[in-house]
C-alpha cells in the first residue's frame, strides 16, 4: 500500500494559521489508529518545525509521509538558513525578535523539542538559501 502523503503550505509571520498542518496531520493519526504516544510525538515535533518556518524562514511547504510503520515530515524552506546548527540546538538559543517572544514564541527550544520527540532528525541548511528539516518518527 503506498503511503498517505499530506502537503502544507505555511506562510511567513501569519501566527494566526500557525499550527493548522500539525494539527491536520494529528487529527489524520486519530482516524487511522495510531497509539498516542506516536501521535503526540509528531504533534510535538511538527508544531516546533511548523512555527520555526513562521518566525524564521519566510515560510515554506510540509510534506508529510505516514506509512503504518513510520511518520515522515520534510519541511522546507527558502529562508535565511541556519548560520549554525550546533548553537541552534542548545535550549534556549534563538534569534527570535522581541515582538516575536512577546506572542510567547522564540524561547529557543524549538530544534531541541524536535531532536527529542523524533527517532530521526536531519538538518540541510545554507546561509541564504534555505533550510530542509527532515524528521521521522517510528510508529512502535
Amino acid at each position: 500500500m503506498p503511503p498517505l502523503t499530506l502537503h502544507f503550505d505555511v506562510s511567513t509571520d501569519d501566527f494566526s494559521c500557525a499550527g493548522e498542518a500539525s494539527g491536520s496531520v494529528k487529527r489524520t493519526l486519530k482516524k487511522l489508529g495510531f497509539a498516542p504516544d506516536v501521535i503526540r510525538r509528531v504533534a510535538i515535533a511538527m508544531y516546533e518545525a511548523e512555527i520555526n518556518m513562521v518566525i524564521h524562514a519566510n515560510g515554506g511547504v510540509i510534506d508529510a509521509s505516514i506509512t503504518p510503520e513510520e511518520i515522515i515530515i520534510v519541511f522546507a524552506d527558502v529562508g535565511p538558513g541556519i548560520p549554525d546548527i550546533d548553537l541552534a540546538m542548545q535550549e534556549g538559543w534563538s534569534t527570535a525578535t522581541p515582538e516575536v517572544r512577546d506572542l510567547g514564541f522564540g524561547a529557543g527550544m524549538g530544534l531541541p523539542n524536535i531532536k527529542k520527540y523524533t527517532d530521526d532528525l536531519q538538518i540541510k541548511t545554507q546561509v541564504g538559501v534555505g533550510t530542509t528539516v527532515t524528521m521521522k518518527i517510528t510508529a512502535k
